[in-house]
């Protein structure tokens, strides 16, 4: 809706990237804070958060490129392309390789990876649902079209030009779904936290409750995000959503069986 913030001769501030910095700054803060409960380091918690994004920045422009190989492999100039550079990318690439550099870096620095990953969730699902405002005002990650009360229409040809959104037609405004599911997420896990019963629990709660978000938030969208499996029955995301779901819940197993273990041995 307003993709350029502040434009000073050949300088544009997007406000697209203004917010996903302000997400990544506010998730890290949150991420310190609940670090504190956690008996971790606030200081090693924002310094690993730091660098789990650059790690996810890469991850979801190479996740982009292989979900969509077909159009890169025709056109191998754009995968370097401005226009390949500004876009986001995709979110579950990012979370792989994020989620693979703490795996690493606790394995390496003798960490425990599950109480790490239990005071990242608070803050990655609020910086996301911050994140995703600046999708919505970039025009990105559209919905279909749609003649509900609260569709949304894109006029702005700088957002079409940049992102591809369609002009004049009402869309289901598919980014602010995702982004008040994220919102409710979190609140749902700061509730939760307090509940929490074993180290991993809110890192598999959250898991499990964004893949359930971003599967049905699927059903709206429009954008083109690499192809569709099972003759268009499910897209790649929706996927991925259910295979993160599996996982996320055999973590959740695993770390409860494992809490129970060490209680009954004690």
């Amino acid at each position: 809706m307003f993709p350029k913030l502040v434009t000073l001769g050949d300088f544009t501030l997007h406000t697209y990237g203004l917010l996903v910095a302000l997400g990544l700054l506010v998730g890290l803060s949150v991420a310190r804070r609940f670090a504190a409960r956690s008996g971790l380091s606030p200081d090693t918690v924002w310094n690993l958060g730091v660098y789990m994004a650059l790690a996810a920045l890469a991850g979801a422009k190479l996740a982009m490129i292989a979900t969509d190989w077909r159009y890169y492999s025709r056109h191998p100039g754009e995968i370097l392309s401005w226009s390949a550079l500004q876009a986001g990318g995709v979110f579950y690439g990012g979370l792989l390789f994020a989620v693979a550099l703490a795996v690493w870096y606790t394995r390496r620095y003798n960490l425990g990876f599950a109480p790490l990953a239990d005071a990242y969730a608070p803050g990655l699902a609020l910086g996301h649902a911050i994140g995703r405002l600046g999708c919505f005002s970039a025009g990105c990650c559209w919905g279909k079209p749609t003649d509900a009360a609260w569709a949304v229409t894109f006029t702005d040809p700088y957002s079409s030009n940049l992102v591809g959104v369609p002009l004049g037609i009402p869309l289901h405004p598919t980014q602010l779904y995702e982004s008040l599911a994220e919102a409710f997420i979190f609140l749902l896990l700061v509730w939760l936290w307090r509940r929490r019963r074993f180290s991993g629990q809110i890192f598999a709660a959250y898991l499990m409750l964004y893949s359930v978000a971003r599967f049905l938030n699927e059903f709206f969208r429009n954008d083109p995000r690499g192809g569709f499996l099972f003759d268009g029955a499910l897209s790649v995301p929706q996927a991925f959503s259910i295979a993160l779901f599996a996982a996320a819940g055999l973590f959740w197993w695993l770390q409860r069986s494992r809490s129970a273990a060490a209680a009954h041995a004690a």
